[in-house]
């Protein structure tokens, strides 16, 4: 491959974007939200905003990621760095976008969840909010502090509830973006000053939430434990653990499959998803780029009713402490929060009461509004994925959402997150 290719720097790989494609198809409709003014013989005109272009052509910027020495150009972070990131990032999304518990695979889970972290760094809106964090306009120093920080959020997301949802029952699939790891708050409204460009809400407050398309069927949803546990505290408070650089474990059985969305309801994740776009926005088919179109209701709160990105509370648990001895004979522990046994937080009898509380609440919110079936199962129910609660229980769950109900102030709670 020449040099010149290897400064053709893709931020959302070529790779990534066919998965967005049906069989048969090579080309993107790809949109331009912020299309450039151009002058031409004396006149001004605006760029055509809509194109059908290759993934070769989309999501792309002339030297994002070559350095320049006394030697000239450099294109090695290209060709080494995320060259071999791309080689192996692909197995490990299809990986997931397939994942139904049968298998297990920790070389997938790492390199999924660092090409997620650097997918995060590389594009032109994770460059400039590195840029503002390190505090350099120095673009080598840049670069080689990506490179170094590439696994900044891999211990938060390891931490999250993991859900893995289905848009294969609806004729509306997702879309993609130059933002392709798309963190929403729903107290974080797009013009506030958390998600001004280059920000997005901070990963480690409670209500922050990840969307991860897998492909434009698939879609990962990563929600922070205390805000599945507990989304009645404030989404905009930092969560249990504010550590971003640290060693965490991951249980496979606690993904959450199996959740068919509703079209309405990827309707209103790709509403997301563009939102939070810088510039451009991608799909198989025109008319999915434009939710805003079809969207009941656009309050950034009440998508979903408050909870569209919310795994299904009742596969939620308490506890969630992990052991692991290692063939030294080392044994190692960490809490569902990845605090270690001498820090103070590792155990936390106040903050499990609470959560406790608040999860039962949830659980039977959830059940009064989505009725006895299941939105996702973990591994212990993978194989009884079509059977519902028992009635006993589910009857239980509603009659504390109806004793909930009472509560001063919560109807008027409820109705500030409903649709309408």
């Amino acid at each position: 491959m020449s040099t010149r290719s290897h400064r053709h720097n893709h931020y959302v790989p070529e790779w990534y974007q066919k998965r967005f494609l049906p069989a048969g198809q090579h080309r993107l409709h790809y949109l331009d939200l912020r299309p450039d003014r151009v002058e031409s013989d004396g006149h001004i005109h605006t760029r055509r905003a809509l194109n059908f272009w290759g993934p070769r052509r989309c999501f792309a910027q002339d030297d994002l990621y070559t350095t320049y020495g006394t030697d000239g150009e450099n294109t090695d972070v290209e060709r080494f760095f995320f060259g071999n990131l791309d080689r192996t990032a692909p197995s490990s999304v299809e990986f997931f976008a397939n994942f139904d518990h049968r298998t297990i695979e920790e070389g997938a889970f790492e390199t999924f969840l660092r090409n997620m972290s650097v997918q995060k760094l590389r594009t032109p809106r994770g460059i400039a909010w590195l840029r503002s964090v390190i505090g350099t306009p120095d673009r080598n120093a840049l670069l080689q502090e990506l490179q170094r920080l590439q696994n900044l959020f891999c211990a938060t997301w390891t931490n999250c509830v993991w859900q893995i949802a289905d848009a294969g029952s609806s004729p509306t699939r997702f879309i993609l973006s130059d933002n392709p790891v798309t963190i929403y708050n729903r107290d974080c409204f797009p013009g506030a000053r958390e998600c001004r460009f280059p920000n997005d809400p901070d990963v480690r407050l409670a209500g922050t939430q990840t969307i991860f398309p897998l492909s434009s069927q698939k879609v990962l949803l990563l929600t922070n434990l205390t805000w599945a546990r507990n989304p009645y505290q404030s989404a905009t408070r930092l969560g249990p653990n504010r550590r971003l650089m640290r060693d965490a474990m991951f249980h496979f059985g606690d993904i959450q499959i199996g959740r068919q969305l509703s079209e309405e309801e990827v309707v209103e994740i790709n509403f997301i998803i563009k939102k939070r776009a810088d510039r451009y926005v991608a799909a198989a088919d025109p008319e999915w780029l434009y939710p805003e179109r079809a969207i009941r209701c656009d309050h950034w709160r009440k998508l979903g009713d408050g909870y569209l990105l919310m795994p299904d509370p009742r596969h939620v648990h308490m506890g969630g402490t992990m052991w692991a001895t290692y063939t030294s004979g080392e044994t190692v522990s960490y809490n569902e929060y990845g605090h270690r046994p001498w820090e103070r937080e590792f155990e936390n009898t106040k903050r499990e009461q609470v959560e406790r509380e608040a999860l039962l609440r949830f659980q039977a919110e959830w059940a009064a509004l989505h009725g006895p079936y299941y939105r996702g199962f973990t591994s212990h129910f993978r194989d009884r994925m079509d059977q519902p609660v028992t009635d006993e229980y589910h009857r239980h769950l509603v009659r504390l959402d109806e004793l909930t109900r009472l509560r001063n102030g919560e109807r008027q709670r409820r109705r500030r997150l409903m649709r309408g």
